[in-house]
């Protein structure tokens, strides 16, 4: 639940290193703000998003534009890394001529996001770094060999508009067997240097490419730009299109996945790891910090994040022991978890129910949205659940961003694969933090608005978007969406997921979890289906940190919240709240805290410059 698949979270999708944004010092009071200066900014800013760019393959997808072609060829190559280093080096170079003093408040954050951005790059783009993550270039949780159907498909990230996009994205699928070859070295190259995955993510790497290959080529994501052509392409064209998209689908794409298939299972599954946790890895202890820094924006430590994970289960294990009274159960909290996974009535007995009640949700949602927030997004949002062939290897629910010109809209999608394992009750919390006003809200607001920079349009934080989607789950309390027992049940049963990801995550990466004792925790302590348990396990192992992010986010942002709730008393406004948070992109934590305290400073006026 909750993963953002299209936004620029790692904009270097194929170094696999992140996008964060600025960890700087807290705004002092401003000068006179210098337009000079400001402008000097912009321009640098955009002259590094630019050269950015040029070595990303789908940077300029993200922004509405074609895919680089060239740069996707070197996907996963030692040319990428080095390319990526010079850019870094010439970026921070020139930031460290602006002169901050002379910014506006709004363009300090931009310094202070771009400075921090590039100096956490650096120690990502390290020799020492790449050794232990380049050879490592995708496993199964979001891994390139699943999103690149969803890229290349009708409706993904690729336009589809008309004849020359057609054209121009049969060259960028063209590409697509030697970026395999690609990785495929750099997996060798983990093999040879004792750098390698664990077994659960290559065995699961295994079946997700056995079900893309069990599509006919005809009937695959691959093609399905040509089974249906929009008026724009000339009818005498259609033919000719789809015969080339069917011709490359079998004869080279297919082949490419069978070929990394091969190589898995006969190279490279032998030498995987056999422990799960990343820490077992030669080197590992370092990629587990640089991982929580990431993902948190925060320089916190693995023992604290496990006990701040242990008391969060506590205190919500208190909420729901009411909850539970209140639905009509009174034996012990274990006994309802248990009871909650059985019971026909707490799980959709059809796909078109769990349909229903998340657009029953959305409606209910749109009458509230006037109360909390002054901006809304024009970018439509679309529920679809997953396609077929990635439901079973998915979490519970995510979020495809729109284009920039809102063409594309947002999409939630939900999972509907083993409905015995699924729940209507968190029906309610799933739709406010994949769609409004969770994830939709915050990444169309920033995409929308052409006054930020584009990295802060664009990039993204762990903890900040997916703290931002937590927090929005929180709103339904004030909009009384939980004022039914089984709906805030849910939303409990939801937090307990986050606050169990601190525990998880950081038992399996630093305590020496085995996969079972994760999953045997989470069944233990939320009325999780099986199903969920082994799938949310699984990701942790194989993206380590990245579940730390949504509580640690979240518990900031309501923390914000009350410290101005309390410091500006009658005069705060809650809609002016939101505007804060969310009027600059997707900030550190640390500098949105900076925002805020400028915001109270101010009286909690709009305007916070």
């Amino acid at each position: 639940m909750g993963l953002i698949h299209g936004l620029t979270l790692s904009r270097r999708r194929f170094v696999g290193s992140g996008m964060a944004l600025a960890l700087g010092p807290a705004l002092p009071a401003a000068a006179a703000p210098a337009e000079g200066e400001d402008a000097r900014l912009m321009a640098l800013l955009q002259d590094i998003t630019a050269r950015a760019d040029a070595l990303d393959p789908l940077g300029m997808v993200d922004r509405g534009g074609g895919p680089n072609v060239e740069a996707f060829r070197h996907s996963y190559t030692a040319a990428e890394v080095q390319a990526w280093r010079m850019l870094n080096r010439w970026a921070l170079q020139r930031l460290g001529r602006i002169n901050r003093a002379q910014l506006s408040a709004e363009r300090r954050i931009s310094l202070d996001s771009m400075l921090a951005d590039t100096r956490e790059e650096a120690e990502r783009l390290r020799p020492d770094y790449v050794a232990l993550s380049a050879v490592r270039p995708f496993n199964h949780f979001g891994g390139f060999h699943v999103e690149f159907a969803s890229i290349v498909s009708k409706g993904g990230e690729l336009s589809y508009a008309g004849e020359a996009d057609y054209r121009r994205n049969l060259d960028y699928i063209g590409a697509f067997p030697q970026v395999i070859d690609n990785a495929i070295a750099r997996f060798r190259e983990g093999i040879a240097s004792g750098v390698v995955e664990s077994r659960m993510t290559v065995a699961n790497m295994i079946a997700q490419i056995d079900a893309i290959l069990a599509e006919p080529p005809e009937q695959s994501p691959f093609t399905s730009a040509v089974r249906e052509f929009p008026d724009s392409v000339p009818p005498e064209s259609r033919a000719e299109l789809a015969q080339q998209y069917n011709a490359i689908t079998r004869g080279r794409i297919y082949p490419a996945y069978r070929d990394l298939r091969n190589f898995l299972a006969g190279e490279y599954l032998p030498e995987a790891r056999e422990a799960p946790g990343i820490t077992a890895m030669k080197g590992g202890a370092n990629v587990y910090r640089l991982a929580i820094t990431e993902h948190t924006t925060l320089n916190l430590q693995p023992e604290a994040i496990h006990q701040l994970g242990l008391s969060e289960v506590a205190r919500i294990q208190g909420e729901m022991n009411k909850v539970k009274v209140a639905i009509g159960f009174a034996g012990p909290l274990t006994g309802f978890f248990d009871h909650i996974r059985t019971a026909p009535r707490f799980h959709p007995k059809t796909r078109a129910e769990l349909a229903d009640g998340f657009a029953e949700v959305a409606r209910a949602v749109d009458v509230q949205v006037p109360r909390y927030f002054n901006r809304t997004p024009r970018t439509a949002l679309e529920i679809r659940p997953y396609p077929a062939y990635r439901e079973k290897y998915e979490a519970g629910g995510s979020y495809n961003q729109g284009s920039p010109d809102g063409r594309r809209p947002g999409v939630f999608f939900y999972n509907a694969y083993d409905l015995p394992s699924r729940f209507l009750t968190g029906i309610t919390t799933l739709y406010l933090h994949e769609g409004a006003p969770g994830h939709h809200f915050q990444i169309s607001l920033a995409l929308e608005d052409r006054s930020l920079p584009d990295f802060q349009r664009f990039g993204g934080n762990n903890a900040y978007v997916e703290g931002w989607a937590l927090y929005a789950e929180t709103l339904g309390y004030d909009m009384g969406l939980f004022k039914d027992p089984l709906q805030h049940w849910g939303t409990l049963d939801d937090e307990m997921l986050r606050a169990m990801r601190l525990v998880v995550d950081t038992g399996i990466h630093a305590k020496g979890w085995s996969r079972e004792q994760g999953i045997a925790y989470m069944l233990g302590n939320s009325g999780m289906g099986q199903s969920d348990a082994t799938a949310e396990v699984e990701r942790y192992i194989a993206w380590p940190g990245q579940a730390l992010g949504y509580k640690i986010g979240a518990l900031t942002i309501q923390r914000l919240k009350r410290k101005a709730q309390a410091a500006l008393g009658p005069r705060f406004n809650v809609r002016a709240f939101h505007d804060q948070v969310l009027g600059s992109g997707a900030l550190r934590l640390s500098i949105l805290e900076a925002k805020i305290d400028r915001w109270i400073a101010l009286g909690g006026t709009v305007a916070s410059s």
